[in-house]
């Protein structure tokens, strides 16, 4: 059963959520606090955490901020604040989804089963891809750049087998926004930006000429890596 921390001060509506999760097979263990929420993060090892921007002591971006210094789990925000540059704040923090309130519990399931869905292993018969300094494997998905090790969360993977797939290929945001799922379309541009700025950032490609990901002014993005000569 895959497990779900929620860190929400609103106490009856954690348990509503906590029994109509359980109804899809998703156990939801809450916390009304960062402080219990951070000691369940770390007892209770959950697949996706559902974090509320307005918390009493340390809010939301606070916890974001934090948990992404030592840990690549997928993270949705939950906010009644339906302003643009919050939603921005939360995903430059490194949020890889953001559910305004109030909201329907079926969509929030639905939101968590698409990151689940990201997060699980996936098996393709294209097999690795090799590039000149990079290697994707979708089925393990462990990405190497130059050897080493690369830790992405879920939609930062999605997002490079996007590109990576369609190399060559100029992207959109609006194409690129369609294939991840799940993210709000009221910040489509900005949102894209964002997660490419912290893939790239991961995967070193921050300087000029790019490496692995151009950008394409007016128009999005596209995968310029070199395909290794023994792929």
């Amino acid at each position: 059963m895959s497990k779900v921390l929620l860190i929400d001060d609103d106490r009856k509506h954690s348990e509503l959520l906590q029994a109509y999760f359980k109804r899809f097979g998703i156990q939801l263990v809450c916390a009304g606090d960062a402080t219990e929420g951070l000691k369940k993060l770390r007892r209770e090892d959950p697949d996706v955490l559902l974090l509320d921007v307005m918390l009493p002591g340390k809010d939301g971006f606070e916890i974001c901020r934090e948990v992404r210094r030592t840990s690549d789990i997928p993270i949705i925000m939950l906010t009644a604040r339906g302003d643009v540059i919050d939603r921005v704040s939360g995903l430059e923090l490194g949020a890889d989804d953001y559910v305004g309130k109030p909201f329907e519990p079926r969509e929030l399931v639905a939101r968590v089963q698409a990151i689940l869905r990201r997060a699980d292993p996936v098996v393709t018969r294209s097999g690795r891809l090799a590039f000149e300094g990079l290697s994707i494997d979708p089925e393990s998905r462990q990405v190497q750049v130059d050897g080493t090790d690369v830790d992405l969360t879920s939609m930062e993977f999605e997002l490079l087998l996007i590109l990576a797939r369609r190399h060559g290929k100029k992207l959109s945001r609006d194409e690129i926004l369609s294939e991840l799922r799940g993210i709000d379309a009221a910040i489509l541009t900005r949102s894209v930006d964002i997660m490419v700025s912290r893939l790239r950032s991961k995967l070193g490609d921050s300087v000029k000429p790019a490496r692995f990901i151009q950008t394409i002014w007016g128009r999005g993005y596209s995968f310029v890596g070199i395909p290794a000569s023994d792929a």
